[in-house]
This record gives structure tokens, C-alpha cells and sequence, in this order.
């Protein structure tokens, strides 16, 4: 299973899409997880036409009606794998009570946003997976950011945060983490 990842898209009028480069990033993904920070619905409209999308409402979209497309937080099972969806993760060290109180229980994958940068690394045996954002990088305007991708088999969890391609600031390669589940 080849999932899109997506965060932070901050698209602030109703009738503009995320950069085309999303697209060209996410062909051939079965599914589309976005972690808040829509601002508008359209985006989901946009995304739903590369691949189904499952999402959560950021703290950004405050402002959006209710929609039953954006609950706060999702726990997916893929692959053997329980996979956690949220906008905002909190610290580190309290990583076990915020998977029980937003999750109810562990999970083997988080995939978040909010932060606006990429990263890809395990803590505690968790994968986290941000991201980051293809608008507006660690706070970066006028400039292409980042998407994600995660590929899941039984045995295996590997995410990669792809560079959408601009052409006044190329970004660097794509970081890859392969984590060996044991279930």
C-alpha cells in the first residue's frame, strides 16, 4: 500500500489547488492522508481526484463549517500496521499518554503536521512521519516545500519526504527510513 502524505496546505481562497507538483509527487498512491491545516474544503476536492483522501482538522481550520470529513484525529489499520492521524503531536515524552488519550493505545505509526517541517524518524519504536508542508516550508512563503510518502507492507513501514521541485530554490534529496515492524 503506497500512501501520499500531506500537512499544511494553507490554501487561503476557496477555488485554489496545492502546487501541481502534489499531484506529480502522488501518482500511483492508493490512498491520500492530509494532517490538517486546509483552510479550505476545496483541497480535499482537489486531492480526491488522485487517490481517496482520509484527514483531520488543524488548528487552522477552526474556521471551517463542521464537516464530517475532518474529525480531529483517525486510527487507520493497513497493513497489520495501526496508524495514528493527527495535526498536532505532542512532546516526545509524553509520547505513550498522548497515544491513549488521542488514539486509544498504541500505535506503530503518527503521521502529523503543524510544524511545517519534514521529518521522518522513530522514538520508541513509533514512526513518526510530518510532512512538512508544500506551501509554506518552516514558515517559507513564495517558495515549494515537501510531501510524503509511505509505502506499508506486513512486514515493513518506510516513509520518504519528497522535495516538490522549484525552480528558484531546489531542496535537498529525500530522506528514506525503513522500519521493520514486529507484530
Amino acid at each position: 500500500m503506497r500512501i501520499g502524505l500531506i500537512a499544511d496546505t494553507h490554501i487561503i481562497q476557496t477555488g485554489e489547488e496545492p502546487p501541481h507538483q502534489v499531484a506529480e509527487a502522488f501518482q500511483g498512491v492508493n490512498l491520500i492522508l492530509h494532517a490538517g491545516d486546509l483552510l479550505v474544503l476545496s483541497v480535499l476536492d482537489w486531492l480526491e481526484n488522485i487517490a481517496p483522501v482520509l484527514a483531520v482538522r488543524g488548528n487552522g481550520d477552526s474556521g471551517l463549517p463542521p464537516d464530517p470529513r475532518l474529525p480531529e484525529t483517525r486510527v487507520l489499520t493497513i497493513c497489520d500496521k495501526r496508524l495514528g492521524l493527527c495535526h498536532c503531536l505532542g512532546p516526545l515524552r509524553d509520547l505513550q499518554n498522548f497515544m491513549e488519550r488521542h488514539f486509544n493505545g498504541a500505535v506503530d505509526i503518527i503521521v502529523f503536521g503543524d510544524t511545517h517541517a519534514a521529518i521522518v524518524q522513530t522514538h520508541n519504536g513509533v514512526l513518526l512521519v510530518n510532512a512538512g508542508s508544500p506551501t509554506i516550508p518552516r514558515g517559507l512563503r513564495g517558495v515549494l516545500g515537501t510531501v510524503g510518502v509511505l509505502d506499508l507492507t506486513d512486514d515493513k513501514a518506510e516513509a520518504r519526504i519528497i522535495p516538490l521541485p522549484s525552480p528558484r530554490y531546489p531542496l535537498a534529496a529525500m530522506r528514506t527510513i525503513s522500519l521493520p515492524l514486529e507484530m
